[in-house]
């Protein structure tokens, strides 16, 4: 917005040459983290404060912690996230090119995400218990804002072939070059996008169940998307850089940085007062938005599977509960007594090692999930390299 504004004010104006530095992405992406970072940092006090006074008396206690620490928990306010909404839709608006439809999408996808565990948060808040919006519910919600943003924006019945779908339907591998792999999977890419887009959104939100387990994965991933819709889109003196690494390119995607950069300052902000011990949770509010914002960046950027190896705490998370219940019920139903085995002692998966015979403390698991986080990210990196 304050590109739109600001930028053609240095034509007019000599004394306001200096507002041609907002043509450069990269240093509106800049100022969107820092923007993003500044605006949480200063909003942070004030809304925790408002939580607690709206949330007293209510236990936000999560599934299982040590007696000492859920004494703790109870008090601590939960819907911390709409401190990272808010901070990232306006850093956002203020110094992306809102002309392109990409960024219009990730907004109605984050903020409609955020929408849906707002009011979530407020049932559990308003009913005193942790039920919420029930699972069905919140899914048609997330399938709506999803199915709504790209038929708003990419939506286009003049096209000869896949006429209801104007993005790139091609799908790459990590690893593998170009050229070597790529595959058109034509009307199956939208539900295939479906699935990373609502799975990332709920594997972030099965996350954030310990002090800063969900905040700092999802900062990396952020950063890391960040840089691959920068060298996906920005061409700089006619040297086009996802030419030259051999991933495909997608026009305005470094406006789609600004959105990321915005996201991670954001984040980042608010693990400032989620760290151990949390001053605030984050709530399904700003889980569900992070992760639709993660799974939307890695549709838009054409980082469909690298997301995988990106988000891979969040995909260990979800996958830790996915392969807990069935496994559960086979073995309960071939026992013959009744009793079922699990392949975890708690899922989602950092539950299973505070039940360790000599369990770890939240903060080291905390600290070793933000480092497999780093990892993964390098390695994510390093795909392209060697594509």
């Amino acid at each position: 917005m304050l590109y739109l504004l600001l930028y053609p004010l240095h034509e007019t104006f000599r004394h306001l040459r200096f507002l041609r530095v907002l043509q450069y992405p990269s240093f509106r992406i800049t100022m969107a983290f820092a923007t993003a970072l500044l605006l949480g940092l200063v909003m942070g006090p004030r809304l925790i404060r408002h939580l607690r006074l709206a949330q007293k008396g209510v236990a936000n206690t999560r599934a299982y912690s040590p007696d000492e620490e859920n004494e703790r928990k109870k008090a601590t306010p939960t819907a911390g996230g709409m401190l990272v909404v808010f901070a990232l839709a306006l850093s956002t608006l203020l110094f992306a090119d809102m002309r392109v439809k990409y960024v219009w999408a990730a907004l109605v996808v984050t903020v409609g995400f955020g929408f849906t565990g707002w009011l979530d948060d407020k049932l559990k808040i308003s009913k005193r218990n942790s039920q919420g919006l029930k699972g069905r519910h919140k899914l048609f919600l997330q399938t709506l804002f999803f199915l709504v943003a790209l038929y708003a924006f990419f939506f286009d019945p003049t096209r000869a072939s896949h006429a209801w779908l104007s993005l790139d339907t091609n799908l790459t591998l990590p690893f593998v070059p170009t050229r070597v792999f790529q595959v058109d999977v034509a009307w199956l890419y939208l539900p295939f996008a479906y699935v990373i887009v609502v799975g990332t959104s709920n594997a972030v939100n099965l996350t954030d169940g310990l002090d800063g387990l969900a905040a700092g994965p999802a900062a990396v991933s952020a950063g890391l998307f960040t840089f691959l819709a920068y060298v996906a889109g920005v061409t700089i003196n006619g040297f086009n850089i996802a030419r030259y690494l051999n991933i495909p390119p997608v026009p305005g995607a470094e406006e789609l940085a600004v959105f990321g950069a915005a996201v991670a300052g954001a984040v980042v902000a608010f693990l400032w007062f989620n760290a151990y011990p949390a001053d605030v949770f984050m709530g399904d509010v700003g889980a569900l938005a992070l992760g639709g914002a993660l799974g939307i960046l890695a549709v838009f950027t054409k980082n469909e599977v690298v997301s995988a190896i990106v988000n891979g705490v969040f995909l260990a998370e979800i996958a830790s509960v996915m392969l807990q219940v069935p496994f559960f019920k086979v073995t309960k139903a071939m026992s013959g007594n009744g009793q079922g085995k699990r392949l975890f002692l708690m899922t989602p998966i950092h539950h299973h090692f505070q039940k360790l015979p000599r369990p770890w403390p939240e903060s080291k698991i905390v600290v070793r999930f933000w480092i497999l986080a780093v990892m993964l990210a390098i390695v994510g990196v390093a795909s392209l390299k060697l594509r």
